[in-house]
């Protein structure tokens, strides 16, 4: 598979569909958008589905373009963003399963190639930033908006490049968003300092459960529903808690575990050494070896039993 391939079913598609996971973060957000700007600049008429998000990410240029569903259930051609299993579709998984063509572009090492056409480099530090090598191979020029949805993918999945996964490459790449236009401190500021009231509270009541366990190696906590619903929560609010654990000196793993409708949702981090990816990978989650998540079904206890058993076979 190359680009030309997926640039030949992109030149076919009458009806295009692009789709993120669930949950999405800035890199899900960004790269996506960044598709449908991609997209329209080509003389395409693409739809973006996402079904729910951070109302943090409404600073991003077409946002109101975005759909929570479609009326068209067979697309031409299904593009998938920064989503390493067809589960991680969840709700809107028929959009990409009824398509005559399904491409996946990826950067997450537990990509399943579940697409006719994968493009998954697992070096990039965000799917955001494999998608300037597509798009400059394609010939679309980078406008401030594409590029701004770009950085705010690259910023969130590095950590304001906090994160080993960056590279000399990154910065290259942001210093050329930088020369088009793109307002580098003001999309850091939108997409990874500011705070909705919720997000502040539950860090607040997150903050004051964490237990430190294996002689201080893991950091532990949670929020409930109950919470949730306490602080008037949206989704996305529940961002960020699972780094605080990870930024206390001599924690290895933060694990974060929040109850939801379908289950105890895992976010798991890491500084050094342990592949948390591997300890998702038994509850069926995955993502990049620091950071992962997965579901686990059952009570916050039974949940936390099961993960920390796997956490501490790795350290």
């Amino acid at each position: 598979m190359t680009l030309d391939d997926i640039l030949e079913q992109i030149n076919k598609a009458d009806t295009i569909a692009i789709l993120t996971h669930e949950n999405p973060d800035g890199d899900a957000m960004g790269s996506s958008l960044a598709m449908y700007h991609a997209l329209k600049a080509y003389g395409k008429k693409p739809d973006i589905i996402i079904p729910e998000y951070s109302k943090v990410f409404k600073c991003l240029p077409g946002i109101e373009q975005i759909k929570t569903q479609s009326n068209i259930d067979h697309y031409d051609l299904a593009i998938t963003l920064d989503c390493a299993t067809i589960k991680m579709l969840n709700g809107f998984a028929n959009y990409f399963e009824n398509a005559k063509v399904k491409v996946c572009i990826d950067h997450h090492g537990t990509n399943t190639m579940y697409g006719d056409y994968n493009y998954v480099n697992p070096v990039a530090p965000a799917c955001s930033q494999i998608l300037l090598v597509i798009l400059e191979y394609f010939n679309i020029e980078i406008t401030k908006d594409i590029g701004t949805c770009i950085l705010a993918g690259i910023i969130t999945d590095t950590g304001g490049f906090r994160y080993t996964g960056v590279t000399a490459e990154t910065f290259e790449f942001v210093a050329w968003l930088l020369n088009k236009g793109v307002n580098v401190s003001e999309v850091y500021r939108q997409v990874l300092q500011n705070k909705t009231k919720p997000n502040f509270e539950l860090h607040r009541i997150a903050n004051n459960r964490i237990e430190f366990l294996e002689d201080g190696k893991i950091a532990y906590t949670y929020i409930t529903q109950e919470d949730e619903q306490k602080v008037k929560a949206e989704n996305g609010d529940h961002e960020g808690i699972v780094e605080m654990g990870r930024d206390v000196e001599g924690v290895e793993v933060s694990i974060f575990i929040r109850q939801t409708s379908k289950g105890c949702r895992i976010s798991l981090r890491s500084n050094a050494y342990v592949n948390v990816s591997d300890a998702c990978l038994v509850f069926g989650g995955g993502g990049h070896p620091r950071a992962a998540g997965c579901t686990i079904p059952g009570t916050i206890e039974q949940a936390k039993e099961k993960v920390l058993k796997e956490v501490i076979r790795l350290l």
